[in-house]
């Protein structure tokens, strides 16, 4: 065979072959496409899998979630153009063309970021309760879930879906006093809970502060740890000084004949705790003369009081 009818031959074959992989590609994109899945229609049966446009998908308005990372939405929806969802959200039908979202919504959000006209979604059965309550399962099995949110999903689940703690411990293959000191979370002051939240200071950190009975000795602690970027253990070692001067100054309460603080009076003693950020203690005696007792904990602490009282 001549060099000339070598490389004509040669040609076919490459064609032949590139166009068989063309073919092979064009078959498979057609199978693998997000075009493939069938788009929602008002006869589609619950439990399967449709594209549904994402303006007929309502966010659930008892999803847990409220806080979402702009920088990691932005880059899962850089993925989502790439390569579309890859797990599909869970909507309940509403009707023949509306959708409610039981879990995804930072997928749904990174869909429409990334400007997906719709996205795949698996449709299920639910009532109303079952909608919550799997919304809210489904939202603790995040990692990236700070100890609010996780204290919030399951204090919804004992309230609103009529769970004992027990019972969200057994759905969250937890033990029962890991429940217990999330929940715990939810009594400490707005403050303190937004900083856990925040990440400003970590569970460990908050624990500690618990175990403190009154609002405006939490506080103090709460800022001593801001303040002076205090650890864990030192947290917990200013708690148990404290409680240990609380207990000396409980017996010495003890052998004063005071008697109980009318109304009006507790009023005034929990608007000076309030206006100064520590405890503030009202004494009366039934002849009507008494004490107001401002207690401090540091000397940078009697300076802030100082500072309130303009002196």
């Amino acid at each position: 065979m001549s060099q000339t009818n070598k490389k004509q031959a040669l040609g076919k074959g490459i064609r032949a072959l590139l166009n068989t992989i063309d073919e092979e590609l064009k078959v498979t994109g057609e199978a693998n496409s997000p075009s493939n899945v069938p788009p929602a229609v008002s006869g589609q049966s619950a439990g399967s899998i449709v594209r549904i446009p994402v303006e007929q998908i309502e966010v659930n308005p008892k999803q847990p979630r409220r806080d979402f990372d702009e920088t990691a939405l932005k880059e899962l929806s850089e993925s989502i153009k790439l390569h579309d969802i890859i797990q599909p959200i869970t909507v309940i039908k509403l009707g023949p063309t509306q959708y409610q979202l039981i879990s995804g919504e930072r997928r749904l959000r990174a869909s429409k970021l990334a400007g997906l006209k719709d996205i795949p979604a698996y449709i299920r059965t639910a009532d109303d309760q079952q909608l919550l309550e799997m919304a809210l399962l489904e939202n603790l099995q995040r990692e990236n879930l700070n100890a609010i949110e996780v204290a919030l999903s399951y204090k919804r689940l004992m309230d609103e879906c009529e769970l004992t703690q027990e019972q969200v411990a057994d759905r969250m293959k937890k033990e029962r006093s890991t429940v217990t000191n999330y929940l715990r979370l939810l009594r400490l002051p707005p403050d303190v809970q937004k900083a856990v939240r925040d990440g400003q200071i970590s569970m460990g950190h908050a624990r500690a502060i618990i175990g403190l009975e009154h609002i405006d000795q939490q506080l103090y602690v709460f800022r001593e740890t801001l303040e002076k970027g205090l650890s864990v253990r030192q947290v917990e070692q200013l708690v148990k000084n404290m409680l240990q001067g609380e207990k000396g100054g409980a017996v010495a309460q003890n052998t004063t004949a005071l008697v109980k603080l009318p109304p009006a009076y507790k009023r005034i003693e929990d608007n000076m705790a309030s206006h100064f950020s520590t405890k503030v203690k009202l004494e009366r005696k039934k002849n009507g003369k008494g004490a107001v007792v401002i207690e401090f904990y540091s000397d940078s602490d009697l300076e802030r009081i100082m500072e309130k009282m303009n002196l």
